[in-house]
C-alpha cells in the first residue's frame, strides 16, 4: 500500500507506485475519504470490480438490485451524510439506468460521482457490444462529465470530479472509464483538486447588495422568509433562525427546505407549494417583502407567475447565478453562500416585532385546521387516513427520525404532517419528482447514517418500481422501515382526473400483489393492516423491530391532498376542499 504525505494543509499526494487503472480507481476513492460504493457490475466495469473484490476490507460495495437503485442509494447516502456519494455501473444499458437519478440529483444538488465501464477505446465508435455515448446522453443532467481512454487520466480526473461535485452548488458528476483504461498501468499518485481555472464554485460576497438587502428588510412591514434546500445544503439553519428571530420574520420552507428551521418555533409558518400549508400560500400575495434564501421560485411553489407576489420586493440569496432572475425577477440579489450572506445581512438589519403579521398566519392554521387538519389527523370512523399514520410515525419517534418519501399523495401528506425536529432529515425527490425513489435511497441513507432511525414511505405505485431493492435490505440487513400506504391507485394522478377531469380515471386503478408475501419472501419481517385500532400498536412493533421492515397499510382509497394550488391558479387561490 503506498505511503501517504502531506505536503499542505487540504492537499494529499501519495509516493508514485505502479498499479493498474482499476487500482487507480479505488485507491482515488480512498483519498477522498469513501468508505461506501453503491453499483451493479457488468462487462465493461469488471476489471475495476476484480480490484475490489481486493479491497472489500477498506471499500464496502453494496451490490443493489438495479442501476437506478444504485444512485437513488448514493442519493440517499449523499443527502443524509452531507458526503459525496459514489455509484458503479457497466457500460450500455447499465450506463443508461443511471441516468433517471443523475436528473434527479441534478435538480435537487445533490453530490455524486458516479462512474461508468465503457468499451474498449479502439471499439469507441463502432457500435461494439453494449456500447453507448453515455458522455453525450448525460450531458444535460450532470453538473461535469469526461471520458477517460488513458490509466494515466484517471487521478486527475476523479480528483476533478469530486471537487466538481460537492463544491458550490453541489451536482452529480459523470467519468466514463474505458475497459482498456483499467487494464493499463499508470505510476500512481493523487492530488486533491482544490480549484480549476475559470470555475468560481462560490461567488465573493457583494457588501452593497448586502446593505440594500438589509434596507429592504428594515423598511419592510410584512416580510415572509422562503426557506430552501439551499439552507441545508450550505448548513445556514442556525444563521437563519439568528436572522428570523432578530427581525421576526415568519419562515415558510419549500419542499427540500423541511428541516432546516425548527417547526416548533412560533415563527415557523409551515410549507409552501401546490401542497402546501394554507397561510404562507395565501399570505406570499399579501407579504412587501419576500426574502428567498436557497431556493429557485419552480413552479410548485409560485403557481402562476402572472399572478405571483406583485405588491412584494424580492430579495434572493442564492449560490448559483442561472436561478437568479430566472422564474422571478429579484429587487436585490445577494448571489452569495446562504449562510455567509444571511451572517452579513444579519448584521446591519434592526430588531423588530411583528405580532400581528405572525398572528395573520396562525389564523390560516386555525381555518386549515378547521377544514382539513382535525378530519385528516384525528378520524373517528372509515378507512384509514395517511393523515393520521403520518402523524402517528412522527409522535412515536418525536419527530427525530429521517423520513424517506417516494413521489406522490403519500409524499405531500408525509411532508407536511410529520414534523421535522431534527436538520437534515427529509430526503424526498423534489424537483423531478422520481417514482420509485424512496426504498433504494433509503437504502443509502440507512448507510450514510447508521444512528438515525430511516422511514421510507411509499405509494403503492412507486414501490413497485423499484420494489427489487427489498433484495439488498436483506442481504446487507439494513434497519429501514418501509410504510407502504395503499390505496390501489396511482393516487396522485387519481386526484387531478377527479378533480379536473370528471373522473375520468383511465389507467390509474392497480390491482397490487402481495406486499407482505414479497417482503417474506426475501425474508423480511412484515405485516398488513387495515384496521384502525391496531394501528398505533402495529407502528410501534415497526419501529422497534431490529432490522428492515415493511408495513402494509390499506388506506382510504379516494382520499385527496389539501390544501391544493389547482394547476394555473395563483397561490393566493388556494382551495381547502
Amino acid at each position: 500500500m503506498e505511503t501517504l504525505v502531506k505536503e499542505h494543509p487540504g492537499q494529499t499526494k501519495a509516493k508514485p507506485q505502479k498499479v493498474t487503472g482499476s487500482e487507480a480507481i479505488i485507491l482515488s476513492l480512498l483519498n477522498e475519504g469513501v468508505k461506501e460504493v453503491f453499483g451493479y457490475p457488468g462487462g465493461a466495469i469488471m476489471p475495476l470490480y476484480d480490484e475490489l473484490y481486493k479491497y472489500e476490507d477498506k471499500l464496502t460495495h453494496y451490490l443493489m438490485r438495479h442501476e437506478q437503485g444504485a444512485v437513488h442509494a448514493a442519493q440517499g447516502f449523499s443527502r443524509v451524510s452531507g458526503k459525496v456519494g459514489v455509484c458503479i455501473a457497466t457500460s450500455g444499458p447499465g450506463a443508461t439506468n443511471l441516468i433517471t437519478g443523475i436528473a434527479d440529483a441534478q435538480v435537487d444538488s445533490t453530490p455524486l460521482v458516479c462512474i461508468t465501464g465503457q468499451v474498449p477505446s479502439q471499439l469507441l465508435g463502432t457500435s461494439g457490444f453494449q456500447e453507448i455515448d453515455i458522455i453525450g446522453i448525460s450531458m444535460p443532467v450532470v453538473k461535469w462529465n469526461f471520458q477517460v481512454t488513458k490509466a494515466e487520466e484517471i487521478p486527475e480526473a476523479l480528483a476533478k470530479a469530486f471537487y466538481i461535485a460537492s463544491s458550490g452548488r453541489p451536482g452529480p458528476v459523470l467519468i466514463d472509464i474505458t475497459k482498456d483504461a483499467q487494464f493499463g498501468e499508470l505510476d500512481f499518485t493523487y492530488e486533491k483538486c482544490e480549484g480549476i481555472r475559470s470555475y468560481k464554485p462560490v461567488p465573493k460576497l457583494d457588501i452593497t447588495s448586502v446593505g440594500r438587502a438589509a434596507t429592504l428588510i428594515n423598511e419592510s412591514k410584512k416580510p415572509l422568509i422562503l426557506c430552501g434546500h439551499g439552507v441545508l445544503l450550505s448548513k445556514a439553519g442556525k444563521a437563519l433562525l439568528e436572522f428570523a428571530e432578530k427581525t421576526q420574520t415568519p419562515v415558510a420552507s419549500t419542499l427540500l427546505g423541511l428541516s432546516a428551521f425548527p417547526p416548533t418555533n412560533p415563527l415557523y409558518v409551515g410549507m409552501l407549494g401546490m401542497h402546501g400549508n394554507y397561510g404562507p400560500n395565501l399570505k406570499t400575495n399579501e407579504a412587501d417583502l419576500l426574502i428567498a434564501v436557497g431556493m429557485r421560485f419552480d413552479d410548485r411553489v409560485t403557481g402562476n407567475l402572472d399572478k405571483y407576489a406583485k405588491q412584494a420586493k424580492i430579495i434572493h440569496i442564492e449560490i448559483d447565478q442561472s436561478e437568479i432572475d430566472k422564474n422571478v425577477k429579484a429587487d436585490v440579489a445577494v448571489l452569495a453562500d446562504a449562510k455567509q450572506a444571511l451572517q452579513a445581512i444579519t448584521a446591519l438589519v434592526e430588531k423588530r416585532m411583528r405580532e400581528l403579521w405572525i398572528q395573520e398566519f396562525k389564523d390560516c392554521d386555525a381555518v386549515e385546521e378547521e377544514k382539513v387538519g382535525k378530519h385528516e389527523l384525528y378520524p373517528t370512523s372509515g378507512p384509514i387516513k395517511m393523515a393520521e399514520v403520518i402523524n402517528l410515525i412522527s409522535e412515536q419517534t418525536k419527530g427525530k427520525a429521517v423520513l424517506v418519501t417516494d413521489v406522490g399523495q403519500h409524499q405531500m401528506i408525509g411532508n407536511r404532517y410529520y414534523k421535522f425536529n431534527t436538520c437534515n432529515s427529509i430526503i424526498t425527490s423534489g424537483g423531478l419528482g422520481t417514482m420509485g425513489f424512496a426504498l433504494p435511497s433509503a437504502f443509502g441513507a440507512g448507510v450514510g447514517d447508521t444512528k438515525r432511525q430511516i422511514i421510507a414511505v411509499a405509494g403503492d405505485g412507486g414501490i413497485q418500481m423499484t420494489i427489487q431493492e427489498l433484495g439488498a435490505l436483506a442481504q446487507y440487513k439494513i434497519p429501514v422501515k418501509v410504510v407502504i400506504l395503499n390505496n390501489s391507485f396511482l393516487g396522485m394522478v387519481r386526484q387531478w382526473q377527479q378533480l379536473f377531469f370528471d373522473k375520468r380515471y383511465a389507467s390509474t386503478e392497480m390491482t397490487n400483489p402481495d406486499f407482505v408475501a414479497i417482503a417474506k419472501g426475501y425474508g423480511i419481517e412484515s405485516a398488513h393492516i387495515e384496521e384502525r385500532e391496531n394501528l398505533a400498536r402495529v407502528l410501534e412493533k415497526m419501529l422497534a423491530h431490529d432490522g428492515p421492515y415493511v408495513l402494509e397499510i390499506k388506506v382510504e382509497q379516494e382520499e385527496n391532498v389539501f390544501p391544493m394550488v389547482p394547476p394555473g391558479a395563483s397561490v393566493s387561490e388556494v382551495i381547502l376542499e
